[in-house]
């Protein structure tokens, strides 16, 4: 029986199986022939009233081993979670191959202009000789040590994104928080098309007419935040909630819980999800999402919950010429400056 899943699973998502990777999730073939898991794990902590969370001991190294020994091989980090020493040693004492963990970090706001010193500095946080998937964090580039605005074409940006990936820095490239007039002018300027693009996406934020744009692309779609406003406490955030009616009556079907029905429901839009979670059995729940398939009719009412609801929204920062999303008329407090919390 567990065979008949591992080929069934295969099959539904036009994917390999590595017999030798050991892990849960299939992998996915990219534009440019390397293959990424069809999920990971997110390891931002998040902000609280100082700005970026600190990470304290072990406080992302321990999350990291526990999905590693779960079947996680995926893994997203960035600078500016200030965990990535920390991801680095999780899965250098797992002693799982580093060719079979697929390791995903980020060019910092404040280095647009200098990528491959960004990316060595990563690298040596990381310890380790290439990143599997390097992303522009944001098309928004800041002055180095400071909070004032840089203005870097992002096309200038994406050339040293290439030579990293020429050098063998990175073995795929991509980019995060695009939208889509940034990533048609990045295509027709560039010489090695983004193989990953990350944004929000969850019931909450289908991202319909981006996602159509990228499967059209060949551009693999990654989504951070995918369970949306499940866990939310807002009034103001829309439906559904863990206990919705709809995702309890599918939980029960399937044997499952409503957030793995939610990252089943992104897995069958031929999304990668990355969620967050810093909680052992949780994590373990998260990828146990590969043994069962959601109905069309299922995936159709799943659809419905769309309200195209983002719970990021950096507003703070949107006097910048390549700001992605819609303005606000009055922006949020910045987030990065403290007193504030992202939902």
């Amino acid at each position: 029986m567990f065979y008949f899943c591992v080929i069934f699973t295969c099959l539904v998502f036009n994917a390999l199986c590595d017999e030798f990777d050991g892990g849960k999730a299939p992998r996915i073939v990219l534009n440019d022939g390397n293959k990424i898991p069809a999920m990971g794990l997110g390891t931002f902590l998040g902000f609280d009233e100082h700005g970026v969370k600190k990470v304290g001991e072990r406080e992302s190294e321990l999350p990291a081993t526990w999905a590693l020994n779960s079947g996680y091989r995926l893994f997203d980090t960035a600078p500016i979670y200030r965990n990535e020493d920390q991801i680095g040693l999780a899965v250098r004492n797992s002693g799982i191959p580093r060719d079979k963990v697929f390791i995903v970090t980020k060019l910092d706001t404040h280095e647009q202009r200098t990528v491959i010193p960004a990316l060595k500095r990563s690298l040596k946080r990381l310890n380790m000789s290439y990143v599997d998937l390097f992303l522009i964090h944001f098309p928004i580039a800041f002055k180095p040590d400071s909070d004032e605005y840089d203005v870097v074409d992002y096309l200038d940006t994406w050339k040293g994104m290439e030579e990293a990936k020429r050098l063998g820095l990175t073995k795929s490239i991509g980019v995060c928080n695009f939208n889509m007039s940034q990533l048609v002018r990045l295509m027709a300027n560039s010489e090695i098309k983004p193989a990953v693009l990350q944004v929000e996406l969850n019931l909450n934020l289908a991202q319909n007419q981006l996602l159509n744009f990228a499967r059209n692309h060949n551009i693999t779609v990654m989504a951070y935040k995918p369970f949306g406003s499940l866990f939310s406490s807002s009034s103001e955030a829309p439906p559904p909630r863990t206990n919705d009616p709809i995702l309890e009556s599918l939980g029960k079907k399937y044997g499952k819980t409503a957030p793995q029905i939610t990252i089943r429901y992104l897995i069958q839009r031929g999304v990668i999800p990355i969620p967050k979670s810093v909680h052992k059995e949780r994590i373990e729940k998260n990828i146990d999402v590969f043994d069962f398939e959601l109905t069309s009719d299922e995936m159709d009412t799943l659809d419905k919950f769309n309200k195209n609801y983002r719970t990021v929204w950096p507003s703070f920062w949107q006097d910048h010429p390549y700001y992605p999303f819609e303005q606000k008329d009055v922006p949020d407090p910045n987030i990065f400056h403290g007193g504030a919390k992202e939902e």
